[in-house]
């Protein structure tokens, strides 16, 4: 589907023939499903967020400007509700132990994972905004693209299928989203090097 079909549905849609916007469903239910299941690893949880980002596309289709793809405003919509998701499990991540009691008999304590200590979970957070805010910086080309190919590790030929672009213009545009990120990081203090 061309961007002047999906312009043609959208105008439907919003002009009040909500049955208009399944055949944008139909043609990136697959891409919207892969991208979950890349970042989630769990088929279920994919599903749901596939889900989730076709629901929040509908309602927020007044929204979409068309400066990008509508696949691409997928994309992004499907990343940050899979980081949403991720960083919900994240909370309630425990170490479980079994050790034996008195008896010999199995027990089981369970305790937060000390990876997420206060002063890890702060310098953490400290470096995802910098690099967050590097990537909303980057111009929108660049930011989807390298968020596709770092984040959901889409291969070339995905990304190209994605985005309709050539295989060459992928690579391309990849080399010179990672050159300016880097720009802009060391510029900004958060890392060093050439």
């Amino acid at each position: 589907m061309n961007r002047e079909e999906e312009a043609a549905i959208i105008a439907r849609v919003l002009d009040g023939d909500t049955d208009a916007f399944e055949p944008l469903v139909t043609a990136n239910q697959s891409f919207v499903y892969n991208i979950a299941l890349k970042m989630l690893s769990n088929p279920d949880d994919a599903f749901d967020v596939s889900q989730e980002t076709f629901v929040k596309a509908f309602r927020s289709l007044k929204d979409f400007k068309g400066e990008s793809s509508f696949s691409s405003w997928l994309y992004r919509i499907a990343a940050n509700k899979c980081l949403d998701l991720m960083r919900k499990n994240k909370k309630r991540q425990v170490v479980s132990i079994v050790y034996p009691d008195e008896d010999n008999e199995s027990r089981m304590l369970e305790l937060p994972d000390a990876r997420f200590n206060p002063e890890t979970e702060l310098e953490r957070r400290e470096l995802r905004q910098a690099i967050n805010d590097a990537l909303d910086s980057l111009p929108h080309d660049q930011r989807s693209i390298l968020l596709l190919r770092e984040l959901n590790g889409m291969s070339y030929a995905e990304i190209g299928e994605a985005l309709r672009l050539e295989a060459g213009t992928v690579k391309s545009r990849l080399f010179r989203a990672r050159a300016n990120l880097a720009k802009i990081l060391r510029e900004s203090g958060t890392f060093f090097g050439k």
